[in-house]
């Protein structure tokens, strides 16, 4: 059986498996099979997503392949292109602190920090009902009839879905006991991933993640800017928000209003490594 080198990496907890390409090559595998063989938390290495560094590229200055651990493909993942970043910085694929990535959300500019935190800059969040996807005339505050209750929902695209519900209720259980129905809920033809939040003033709140294809996870990048984005939209946050996270804190910071949205989202925060290995496939 080959070999192959990996790289364990998590942004606040949300935790990633990185290969170089020519390993993903050795590896003789699909890339569906091998991310949910690798990031099996019993018999693999343990992660909520796989990502190849793709050599085909020729307008940016680097380009992911990226599924997660069900074998699924997201568009994009806040906290795992400040691991990729931080990743292709340190090993030396781009020579600068500031450059771009492809991915199947757009293109990704993130920028690593002096003081070793990066900022990406995430574009312009989607929030027309049909390029989110959702099935409503409008994206601000419709109802998400599940189980046994009712929401208020807001949805937000940050080039992969996103269902943001504000509450004063505890914000993990809601999470864990009905993530997964809204995410497959019928209106949101693509799925969804699913944030509760509380918010604690202008400047801060808190959040829970139903992820797409993962489950609950530890931290959700794109889920921050999608919730900063609806709290904002909703009148109820200023343009710099900590979001606190299970896995630790992310700055999200937007300039748009409801009635000028056109502006990019920024966040900042920490990616580390876990640790390097090598595992037989």
């Amino acid at each position: 059986m080959p070999k192959i080198n990996f790289t364990k990496m998590n942004g606040l907890g949300n935790d990633f498996i990185i290969l170089d390409y020519e390993e993903y090559k050795k590896a003789g595998k699909s890339m569906e099979e091998l991310a949910v063989k690798l990031c099996d938390r019993h018999f693999g290495i343990g992660a909520d997503g796989l990502f190849v560094v793709d050599p085909n590229t020729t307008n940016t200055d680097a380009k992911w392949i990226f599924y997660n651990n069900d074998g699924s493909i997201p568009q994009m993942c806040g906290n795992g292109i400040r691991c990729f970043a931080k990743y292709l910085y340190d090993k030396k694929i781009v020579n600068k602190k500031e450059f771009s990535i492809e991915t199947l959300a757009g293109i990704m500019i993130p920028k690593i920090l002096d003081d070793g935190r990066i900022t990406v800059n995430m574009s312009k969040p989607i929030l027309e009902p049909e390029r989110i996807p959702v099935k409503t005339q409008r994206n601000l505050n419709f109802e998400v009839k599940v189980s046994d209750r009712t929401f208020m929902a807001n949805a937000v695209s940050m080039g992969n879905p996103h269902c943001v519900i504000i509450t004063d209720e505890d914000t993990k259980k809601l999470a864990l006991k009905y993530g997964r129905e809204i995410e497959t809920h019928g209106l949101f033809p693509e799925k969804t991933n699913v944030e509760f939040i509380k918010i604690l003033s202008r400047n801060e709140i808190n959040l829970d993640v139903w992820e797409r294809g993962c489950g609950i996870t530890l931290a959700c990048g794109t889920g921050a800017c999608a919730s900063v984005t609806a709290g904002i939209l909703n009148g109820l946050l200023d343009d710099k928000v900590k979001v606190n996270l299970p896995g630790g804190q992310l700055e999200i910071e937007w300039q748009g209003t409801k009635e000028n949205p056109d502006y990019n989202i920024f966040m900042s925060g920490p990616a580390d490594y876990s640790f390097t290995g090598q595992i037989e496939v």
